[in-house]
């Protein structure tokens, strides 16, 4: 073991070396004077730097995501050359391996956070000097957008420079394959294992940052017609002949994201004449100044946008995240008069319902396809997919394995994610779901209904899914570990007050899916608890769903009642299987 002054010396060394090989002068003099500072004694200085040069980020789910500032475990221009070679010399072999003598190609996009535009424009020139036909997007333009662009300009691959729903002093790196370099599912999705593993190893090898060539120019700045092609191809989903009304009343936030713009004009390109932007959110803002967190799941996201409803006497509010790539709805409900959001397993489900009701208004015919969502997420879709004569298949959580179901003709996860149109965009995109929840909303309305009273015919059809979560937020990713290993060294017996029939360890796969770490309960009357480590966050997530059969109308009233009592009791055992 070394002591305290030997660890600090190394730190202090590492800092020094970075900081002269640091091409951006700002990340460079703040790590000097952390250097400085922790070279004095400073014990904020040191655990910063502590921290800064912890280890190296890796892809995970959402490909690089990290805080901005110095260091290898941070976001900043040494990491992004790196990641870009190394991203470089992966498209260029598997390219020269699935077709020889083709040049790979790429394309690069970025939204309004902090340095997202000079990550983009770096990526380019890491990218045109390695020898790969590069396009940069015109301007900051949302994620699904760029996922686009992947597939309708027939790229390898694709880096989007986001950190989506992060707080803003966050940025990250999305990235995706396409035409060569992955299989056919897998064109125009982010990344799975192994690539990612082989991404890395690429990263790794690429040696001091001085052998990273950079061009001057040679890349190409798409035109804005690239953005034009996405709106009219989106705007084209909708489905006038079938589903004609378009009375619907929309207020509509971008949250200070990059997707304002963007849904507006598909929406009016749809139909959709009456749209309302929360004014104070309009615009993009790296800052995200009128949020505490820029995700729509979290609460008081939404107070504005629900403030202006009110005052305009909207039908329902949709909104996207910081890069538009979830999509989340609130409306009145009729029981209580109050603005309340659906939850991300609702509106999963009124689209499933949406989509089947489009695939089945031409020929009669049912199209032949699958219905997709993450096992998170919840088990109505499956049911909905089954009644109307489709397969249906759950995946782990993330789009990256959503978008890859063979056939998919629509896929969710509960996290806000949708997918209503994969031959365009492969992967979620707030965006097109944003069209057809206003097509659904607007023929409910047309027929003198709400989207609650469409929740409820589902609910009579399919039986009454109710479902909830518990977020722990850890300081120490130790504690994710040790709360898995309690649950895995003392189950639990059963969730409120339904003995446990089923264990699954997701950690040992099953027949569908691959490895992950999480544990799924399954009680005696189908409640379904399911508890994993984020991938994105420092959290425990817990995923709960229970299930109740209901004859009529006049029973959903009291099946509510008892679905909410059964959550909190499940709530409650989770809590204390957790030692919360």
């Amino acid at each position: 073991m070394t002591s305290p002054d030997a660890d600090l010396t190394r730190l202090l060394s590492e800092a020094r070396t970075w900081a002269a090989q640091d091409p951006d002068p700002a990340t460079a003099a703040t790590l000097t004077e952390l250097v400085r500072l922790a070279g004095d004694g400073t014990a904020s200085a040191r655990q910063e730097l502590a921290d800064s040069f912890n280890g190296t980020l890796q892809f995970g789910t959402a490909g690089l995501r990290a805080p901005l500032g110095p260091g290898p475990n941070r976001m900043n221009r040494v990491v992004v050359r790196r990641a870009a070679a190394g991203f470089a010399a992966f498209l260029t072999g598997a390219v020269a391996q699935a077709a020889p003598g083709v040049r790979p190609r790429a394309v690069v996009g970025y939204d309004a956070r902090h340095n997202s535009a000079i990550f983009a424009a770096e990526t380019a020139a890491v990218l045109t000097a390695a020898g790969v036909e590069t396009f940069l997007m015109p301007a900051a333009l949302p994620t699904p957008l760029l996922a686009y662009a992947v597939r309708a300009l027939e790229c390898d691959g694709g880096v989007m420079v986001t950190a989506s729903h992060n707080p803003p002093q966050d940025n990250g790196y999305k990235v995706y394959l396409g035409r060569h370099a992955v299989e056919e599912n897998g064109r125009g999705a982010q990344i799975v294992a192994p690539y990612d593993g082989l991404i890395a190893a690429k990263i790794d090898a690429v040696g001091e940052l001085s052998g990273v060539a950079l061009a001057t120019e040679g890349w190409t700045v798409l035109d804005p017609s690239i953005a034009a092609g996405y709106e009219a191809a989106v705007a084209a989903l909708a489905d006038p002949e079938h589903f004609p009304a378009r009375d619907l009343k929309i207020v509509l936030t971008p949250m200070h994201g990059v997707g304002g713009g963007t849904a507006v004009a598909v929406l009016h390109a749809a139909g959709f004449a009456d749209v309302t932007l929360v004014s104070e959110q309009a615009e993009p803002d790296p800052d995200f100044p009128t949020v505490n967190f820029p995700n729509p799941e979290e609460p008081g996201a939404l107070d504005l946008a629900l403030e202006t409803a009110a005052r305009v006497d909207a039908d329902i509010v949709i909104a996207n995240d910081p890069d538009a790539d979830r999509a989340a709805v609130a409306a009145k409900d009729p029981d209580t008069g109050a603005w309340r959001m659906l939850r991300g397993d609702e509106v999963g489900a009124l689209l499933g319902a949406h989509v089947v009701a489009r695939l089945g208004s031409g020929s009669g015919e049912t199209t032949a396809g699958v219905f997709a969502n993450s096992i998170v997420s919840s088990r109505l879709l499956a049911r909905i997919a089954a009644t109307a004569g489709y397969a249906h298949e759950e995946t782990l959580t993330g789009f990256k394995w959503i978008a890859r179901v063979p056939g998919l003709l629509y896929g969710y996860e509960e996290a806000l994610g949708y997918c209503v149109a994969p031959a365009l965009v492969r992967d979620k995109d707030g965006i097109s779901a944003a069209v057809l929840i206003a097509e659904f909303a607007a023929a409910a309305k047309a027929e003198g209904k709400t989207i609650f009273d469409t929740l409820d015919e589902l609910y009579l059809v399919h039986g009454l899914h109710a479902s909830d979560q518990l977020s722990i937020r850890v300081a120490d990713l130790g504690l994710l570990d040790a709360m898995m290993n309690r649950l895995r060294v003392s189950p639990p017996g059963s969730f409120g007050g339904s003995a446990v029939e089923t264990i699954t360890d997701l950690a040992e796969g099953t027949a569908q899916l691959p490895p992950t770490d999480g544990l799924l309960y399954l009680t005696r009357d189908l409640s379904r608890i399911i508890i994993r480590p984020s991938g994105t966050e420092p959290k425990l997530k817990c995923y709960l769903e229970v299930i109740r059969s209901v004859d009529s109308a006049a029973e959903l009233p009291a099946a509510r009642h008892e679905a909410r009592a059964a959550l909190d009791g499940v709530l409650a055992d989770v809590r204390e299987a957790l030692g919360l």
